[in-house]
């Protein structure tokens, strides 16, 4: 009997198993925030093509603050807290950027001693961060030795400013007119030793890395970004220089002493990770030399003005006059009153360009704070610097670019 069930004819076999088609689609990847190489604070979608990023998506917002909102609820003075935990590695430049445009808003001219002091101060703590940022960079891609040589070398600074300002990180140090106090007795002969041993620490991670194989491989032709898109990005500080584009505040506009002081400001070419790096290596040698000029130069004399509409009276005035009580009184309960105006100033951060822009109403607290953090457009640029590279060498990038989230989310 025949058989009658249908019979079905197989596609031909493939030439080659190997080359048959297989159906295939860009695989996501959330980086952070709970991850290491974010830092905890930020996430990044990344839309990968094998190993290729195609697309880089950052988001913040992890660790906003409401820093702007909360600056028109207290006093002028109040708000300085607040700017120690815009950079939290550097949190000195905060401080004497945020007075600085308050300064400027009332017109007040602080003494030359203060000034030179807010310099040194500034200048350790740009050493703290690039300290910081060099050694994690060279964590993130294996090197902890080099990691430990930078976070002992910033170890002594943070001693420094402990005994500068009474707090390791978050300082609150300067006052309206000038300085909450004035430096203690050794305090200079600390940090010039310390600057030794600095130095010879800053030899150690050159030595390390500069010239080390895999550092340089990694490091080299990644993350790169030309000048005129860092310029369209908004880019200021280390990341813009690493283009070759000689643009640093203390130069460009300079304020307290730096046109008195001679330092030179390094360029890269190639604007990648590695130009980076170099870029912040040197700014540590002009830093050590900046404040030893400073410390050269520094003049005798007050460290705040005379003048208590605007300054704190001394204790014995406080406590054995009625117009003592009464201006220390005023000060602290109604704050600065700093005349109705607005004005926007800055100052080079480790970061780049800080910038504050308030108004007042004539008030003892400000009724608008908006902050230029140099962070954020360097941050908005990453998609532009990674896409099209390897997933492995954005971590690099995202090291290099040094963003700190308590600046650029505010």
């Amino acid at each position: 009997m025949a058989d009658s069930r249908p019979t079905f004819e197989l596609p031909p076999p493939p030439g080659d198993e190997l080359e048959a088609h297989l159906p295939s689609k860009h695989l996501v990847v959330n980086l952070g925030p709970s991850h290491p190489a974010m830092h905890g604070i930020v996430r990044m979608k990344v839309e990968l093509e094998g190993e290729t990023i195609v697309r880089a998506d950052p988001e913040i917002g992890f660790l906003h603050r409401g820093f702007q909102k909360s600056c028109e609820s207290v006093t002028w003075t109040q708000v300085l807290p607040y700017t120690d935990r815009l950079n939290y590695v550097s949190s000195l430049m905060n401080n004497f950027g945020f007075l600085n445009a308050v300064e400027k808003l009332i017109g007040l001219e602080i003494p030359e001693r203060a000034k030179y002091i807010r310099v040194i101060g500034a200048e350790l703590h740009r050493l703290a961060d690039h300290l910081t940022s060099v050694g994690a960079t060279a964590m993130e891609l294996g090197a902890f030795s080099a990691f430990l040589y930078g976070i002992e070398a910033r170890e002594l600074i943070v001693d420094r400013v402990t005994e500068l300002s009474g707090a390791r990180l978050t300082t609150t140090f300067g006052r309206i007119g000038g300085l909450n106090r004035d430096i203690p007795e050794g305090w200079r002969q600390n940090v010039l030793r310390s600057l030794e041993k600095i130095s010879l620490l800053a030899s150690e991670l050159d030595a390390l890395l500069t010239r080390n194989r895999i550092f340089v491989d990694r490091m080299q032709g990644t993350g790169a970004i030309c000048a005129e898109d860092a310029l369209d990005f908004g880019f200021t500080g280390p990341c813009l220089r690493a283009c070759g584009v000689a643009y640093d505040v203390r130069k460009a506009r300079p304020y307290w002493v730096y046109d008195k002081l001679d330092f030179d400001i390094p360029l890269g070419k190639s604007g990648d990770n590695f130009d980076r790096y170099l870029v912040r290596m040197e700014e540590i040698k002009q830093s050590i030399r900046i404040i030893r000029q400073a410390f050269d130069k520094l003049p005798e004399g007050p460290v705040i003005i005379d003048d208590w509409r605007i300054a704190l009276p001394p204790k014995p005035e406080v406590y054995g006059t009625i117009e003592g009580l009464m201006a220390h009184f005023k000060l602290c309960m109604e704050g600065v009153q700093v005349p109705p105006g607005e004005t926007y100033d800055s100052t080079e951060s480790a970061n780049g360009e800080l910038g504050f822009y308030l108004l007042s109403d004539g008030s003892g607290r400000p009724y608008k704070v908006h902050l230029r953090a140099p962070s954020f457009p360097i941050l908005s640029a990453i998609p532009r610097m990674v896409e099209g590279g390897l997933l492995a060498d954005l971590i690099p990038t995202f090291e290099t670019i040094n963003m700190i989230g308590g600046e650029t989310e505010q």
